[in-house]
């Protein structure tokens, strides 16, 4: 008796596929741009090559330009950052170098704890090293925008339809014996 349905659980069962849809069953509508974009194998690389000529370009052309301000906004800091650092280094290298030559008129005297020749040259490489790290983070920053476009393409290809599926296949000939194990995309 456990193992029979009653007619009203079939009755659910029929009303439910009628009112609630299956959300898998439906397929996402793309625009044509964007289907010309999955079915082209060369997506990625071109996506990755406008992103190397212009940051943010592989975005745009994927149809993600949400992203381009992102990428704008860490390059723009990089820069920033190497530019501040770059001015500090130079004028420190300036006052060293003018005290070297024997002209003490450098603000770095005015202070109420003057700074010495030997503190200019440590305040220098700290303003160089974080220099260095700007410039690095700038190509950080370039790199990553090429490899997220190439990335966001190749997601964009990925397949997600409901027809994958998992076959064994067993083999019985003479010649052959085993047990073949085959996915099928």
């Amino acid at each position: 008796m456990a193992q029979e349905v009653s007619e009203t659980a079939q009755d659910e069962k029929v009303l439910n596929a009628i009112v609630i849809p299956d959300s898998m069953a439906f397929a996402k509508n793309y625009s044509l741009r964007i289907q010309r974009l999955i079915n082209d194998p060369l997506t990625p690389s071109r996506a990755a090559f406008y992103s190397a000529i212009i940051p943010g370009l592989g975005q745009a052309y994927l149809g993600k330009a949400w992203k381009v301000p992102l990428i704008y906004a860490a390059l723009g800091t990089s820069y920033y950052y190497f530019n501040l650092q770059n001015k500090q280094m130079e004028e420190y290298r300036t006052a060293y170098k003018q005290r070297q030559n024997g002209v003490f008129n450098d603000r770095f005297l005015e202070k109420e704890i003057p700074i010495t020749t030997e503190q200019l040259l440590l305040g220098m490489d700290f303003h160089k090293n974080y220099r260095d790290i700007a410039i690095l983070t700038m190509a950080i920053s370039y790199m990553l925008n090429i490899l997220e476009a190439n990335v966001s393409a190749h997601l964009l290809q990925f397949n997600v339809n409901d027809d994958l599926s998992v076959t064994p296949n067993i083999i019985f000939d003479q010649q052959q014996s085993g047990i073949r194990f085959a996915l099928k995309f």
